[in-house]
């Protein structure tokens, strides 16, 4: 999932995305609704995370925009007022949550979630191929059975990998879905990342290279043909 987070005071804005990051979701940052919105043109966001008060272009406009711009990413509206009328008149705008300020954590990440699911298709909690597995609400990761201690950008890597069923994921469309922006395929965060997540995974190999195309899921096949572990033909 990947979250553009839009408010005008630095230190909340930083304290949400960092929040965010740790949960495993790629959070971006604008502090201003023309920024915001340029952000939006060139990215693919999920949510939106959106402080209603902003300086310049106010929220209320960049969310006009959005919805009538077609985006499918879904907006949640921040504000630090919280009476019936303005919960409305978000909602109205084509917001489709509010949060008043100010709030817990832990109810910002849950409405997150809950938008980031109405976005994707729906997908089974826990996905499984070749005898790695992921159960994305309890973030735990699996191989034949045996925990599996990953980072976040391993286990984010892991999902998409095995979200894609076997199709072959650019090097491009893992950045695109699991890092931040300005991070390109250049710097290396890709090929470390997945290194390092083939090591815990052990073999026989599951994750294969396609030269010139990117990455994908293999079918767990032991060299001769067999399988890994706890699979039989």
């Amino acid at each position: 999932m990947r979250v553009l987070v839009v408010e005008d005071e630095e230190f909340l804005a930083e304290m949400i995305a960092e929040g965010l990051r740790r949960d495993a979701i790629a959070a971006d940052i604008a502090h201003d609704g023309k920024e915001a919105l340029g952000k939006l043109r060139f990215g693919a966001y999920d949510v939106l995370v959106l402080d209603r008060d902003l300086p310049g272009l106010h929220g209320d406009e960049v969310c006009r925009r959005v919805v009538a711009q077609g985006l499918l990413t879904r907006v949640l509206m921040l504000t630090a007022s919280g009476t019936v009328r303005d919960r409305v008149d978000g909602l109205g705008l084509g917001a489709d949550d509010y949060l008043t300020k100010p709030f817990a954590y832990e109810e910002l990440v849950a409405r997150v979630l809950a938008l980031g699911r109405r976005v994707r298709p729906a997908l089974p909690p826990v996905i499984e191929r070749a005898g790695v597995s992921v159960d994305t609400a309890r973030r735990l990761a699996l191989r034949d059975g045996r925990p599996l201690p990953l980072s976040r950008k391993e286990f984010a890597v892991l999902e998409v990998l095995l979200r894609a069923d076997g199709a072959v994921v650019s090097g491009d469309d893992l950045i695109e879905e699991v890092w931040e922006e300005h991070t390109s395929y250049r710097t290396n965060a890709v090929r470390v990342t997945l290194s390092k997540l083939r090591a815990k995974l052990g073999d026989p190999p599951v994750i294969e290279t396609v030269p010139g195309a990117g990455y994908r899921m293999g079918d767990g096949l032991r060299p001769g043909g067999g399988y890994g572990m706890g699979h039989g033909r």
